[in-house]
């Protein structure tokens, strides 16, 4: 059985399992923000129709200079792209043939961009319940590597690190004189948001990746952004194709950034949800990771492989993102956004009959 390897596009899922898409679902599988986009957006876009008709920037100056104005850092130490998955393939591009090293579970993107790069790959992988990154074989495999890919807040499991941990993370790497890669795409989901992207600019072994796709909920444009030392971004970006970002993008990415009441909104309301829905997993004896931001891994004690729960909540429409192509986890847990309160609601209800049926 050949499942999708992303989350998202529930009818490509449907199809693989030889199923009858329902008339009715909700997608848990996707983790953008709930709250939709800004409502700057939708004010704007009918203006910005003019904008189809020309090339967009492909220097992308007004972002950069949006973006270095919004987190403190220099305009030189940034580089935008075609959403983050465009930064990943680029960065692997730069690592053609080297050894890498991917912290494990993961977002399957980093395997896969980098051994179409020829790259020879091995993991750390972390185990639940404590989430531990075990530094002394980290330490050891960092040593033996080019580079090392760590998702932080952790995607698929949403556990945030003290920032303890992480500056002796970028310490080993440079000591080890390793690239360094870290995933933020959802820093920003987190009530305490732990970012590294100052350091970014000032170290030669750094790179902070960033997505402004899922806290202001515009996959369908793609946009995102590296941060480190200009000289290293440069060599990135030579593989980067011309105009790769379209200008309604653009726009759209310098609008989000300025408006710091969504990110606040979002943040209040995913810490209440959060709450709300952990407090019923634990009177309800689902285990679930613990998570910071806006996802979170769910299981039944009562089986390994969650691949029956994972059927059964499709049948009634509730799309769990599998966890089969997570090493580390490979199907023993089920990955789940947090939703609206109405949809949190539905899951909550059919979690309980499922209970109250096993």
């Amino acid at each position: 059985m050949q499942l999708p390897a992303h989350g998202s596009n529930p009818d490509h899922l449907f199809k693989a399992l030889g199923m009858e898409p329902p008339t009715k679902m909700v997608d848990f599988s996707v983790n953008t923000n709930p709250l939709g986009a800004p409502r700057a957006i939708k004010d704007h876009w009918q203006g910005w129709l003019e904008e189809i008709e020309d090339y967009p920037d492909p220097s992308a100056l007004e972002l950069k200079k949006t973006i270095a104005a919004h987190e403190g850092v220099a305009e030189s130490h940034l580089l935008p792209g075609n959403g983050a998955s465009e930064l990943i393939t680029l960065i692997a591009r730069y690592l053609h043939g080297k050894q890498v090293l991917i912290i494990h579970p993961a977002f399957s993107e980093y395997e896969s961009a980098c051994r179409n790069e020829n790259c020879t790959i091995s993991y750390h992988i972390v185990h639940p319940p404590n989430w531990q990154l075990e530094k002394g074989a980290l330490q050891q495999k960092i040593d033996a590597v080019d580079a090392v890919f760590f998702c932080h807040p952790n995607n698929p499991a949403g556990v945030q690190y003290d920032r303890l941990t992480i500056d002796w993370l970028i310490d080993a790497c440079k000591q080890s004189k390793t690239l360094l890669v870290i995933d933020e795409a959802f820093y920003d989901f987190a009530s305490n948001p732990v970012t590294f992207i100052h350091q970014a600019g000032r170290s030669r072994y750094l790179l902070v990746l960033r997505s402004l796709t899922k806290m202001y909920s515009i996959a369908g444009l793609r946009l995102g952004y590296l941060a480190g030392r200009a000289e290293l971004l440069a060599r990135i970006q030579i593989s980067q194709p011309h105009w790769s970002i379209n200008a309604i993008a653009l726009k759209a990415g310098s609008l989000c950034l300025k408006d710091h009441q969504h990110s606040e909104d979002t943040r209040a309301y995913m810490t209440g949800e959060r709450k709300r829905l952990f407090s019923f997993f634990r009177k309800n004896d689902f285990l679930h990771s613990p998570s910071a931001v806006n996802f979170y891994l769910i299981r039944d004690p009562s089986l390994d492989d969650q691949q029956e729960l994972f059927m059964y909540l499709l049948r009634k429409g509730l799309v769990m993102r599998h966890t089969y192509n997570f090493p580390g986890l490979e199907g023993t847990w089920l990955r789940a956004a947090i939703k609206t309160e109405a949809e949190n609601n539905l899951l909550m209800g059919a979690l309980s009959e499922w209970k109250q049926g096993n």
